[in-house]
């Protein structure tokens, strides 16, 4: 990638555009010393479908000085605004800062509005009619990517609607996980549990934490094996918050079940990444945002009904 942002390509493009311009002018003073001969009649000679002559009529004025102005103009416009490469313009503008400013705007325009959600619990904004619908449109342009429109999610993706959560569903932790993201690893873990038969036996003893179909000789055989995996997900496989390791008797599979999605996790492993959504930390979210989000995304587990 280094090599399409390097200087080259900023004097390239500048020499590119500069050429164009005077390209353009140079063609239309050479069009326009350029004398045609034309016959008695002020035609070219050409001749289309028999009868259609071309007339050998000067261009209007007008428009000669239309194009004379169009050059002139992309001139000053090259000098006032980024145009030639990587020189920024007399007056400093840029996508970024033009859309700064815009966000700047919205959110000074939206303060006083989210100012009524700071005194307010998570509990009460879930209950509030205005605070939900801000919190869906900000769940729609922000979270539905991932989790679906209907935040039920998909696989990889956490269903946001039940009460299975990794990192824990009260709203502090909610709160904790839009503002900082997560960074989940299950780690390849074949070495520590042998061959793999090894491997296959262990994939069978998950299944049956969760009455899942398995092979059930399999399954008593791979029992000790489950030592290599208790650290994380406890020894009776309940999983553990703090760690973000799921539950394994719920019957709930975030990566796809089966023996054989089972037996790829434990040999390769699985990254699993929610970034951060708060302005801080490179996300696009302003605190008061990151509240209402907070509260929306707990009432979908939750339920409450709203008032206005």
């Amino acid at each position: 990638m280094s090599d399409f942002v390097n200087n080259f390509w900023s004097i390239y493009i500048a020499v590119i555009t500069i050429v164009g311009i005077f390209g353009c002018l140079l063609l239309l003073i050479l069009t326009a010393r350029k004398k045609v001969d034309s016959a008695a009649d002020n035609t070219t000679g050409h001749v289309w479908d028999g009868d259609l002559r071309e007339l050998n009529n000067p261009m209007p004025r007008w428009w000669m000085w239309l194009f004379v102005s169009t050059i002139v103009f992309s001139v000053f416009y090259l000098i006032a605004y980024p145009g030639l490469g990587s020189f920024s313009g007399q007056f400093k503008w840029s996508q970024v800062g033009a859309y700064e400013a815009e966000v700047q705007k919205a959110e000074a325009d939206l303060a006083p509005l989210y100012a009524r959600f700071t005194a307010m619990s998570v509990e009460e904004m879930s209950k509030d009619s205005q605070a939900m619908a801000i919190g869906a449109n900000l769940f729609q342009n922000h979270c539905a990517q991932c989790h679906s429109s209907d935040a039920r999610g998909g696989k990889s993706f956490p269903n946001l609607t039940d009460n299975d959560w990794l990192h824990g569903g009260i709203p502090e932790k909610i709160h904790e996980t839009l503002t900082q993201g997560r960074q989940g690893m299950m780690p390849p873990m074949a070495e520590a549990v042998g061959e793999a038969e090894d491997v296959r036996n262990l994939a069978n003893y998950v299944l049956s934490l969760s009455g899942s179909p398995h092979d059930s000789a399999r399954a008593v055989l791979g029992k000790d094996k489950f030592v290599a995996c208790a650290a994380c997900h406890g020894a009776d496989g309940k999983g553990m918050q703090a760690l973000g390791a799921p539950n394994l008797t719920d019957d709930i599979w975030l990566h796809g079940w089966g023996e054989a999605t089972i037996i790829d996790m434990i040999n390769n492993g699985k990254p699993n990444i929610m970034p951060p959504q708060a302005k801080e930390n490179g996300g696009k979210l302003v605190p008061a945002q990151i509240d209402v989000l907070t509260a929306y995304v707990w009432s979908l587990s939750n339920k409450p009904s709203t008032a206005n």
